[in-house]
């Protein structure tokens, strides 16, 4: 059984600590947040728990539906979905954008 949680925020680009790399996120807050943070607790208490605390899921933004997984963020607080550069290109998407993303988990 699948749970569906639909969340609108913004695509934010985070760069390391050198300089080289970089990645695009949403951050995964509110409801939708405490949504993923449920089902984490769930899957941990069922001996279910996935590295870094992790939650597989399958999202849809626009037309575009990727596997991927969201992450615990200890510093924005919520949860963090990555999206690729493919995914941005599909869907026409830069730093800053409001993004409506559907997750099943």
């Amino acid at each position: 059984m699948s749970e569906r949680i639909v969340h609108t925020g913004r695509l934010w680009r985070w760069t390391g600590a050198s300089g080289n790399g970089t990645w695009h996120f949403v951050t995964i807050d509110g409801e939708a947040g405490e949504a993923l943070s449920g089902t984490a607790l769930m899957r941990k208490l069922e001996g279910n728990a996935r590295g870094f605390g992790s939650l597989k899921v399958s999202a849809r933004i626009g037309d575009s539906t990727f596997a991927t997984s969201v992450f615990p963020s200890k510093v924005e607080g919520g949860w963090l979905l990555p999206v690729k550069r493919a995914i941005r290109r599909a869907e026409d998407l830069a730093d800053g954008d409001e993004v409506n993303v559907v997750l099943e988990v």
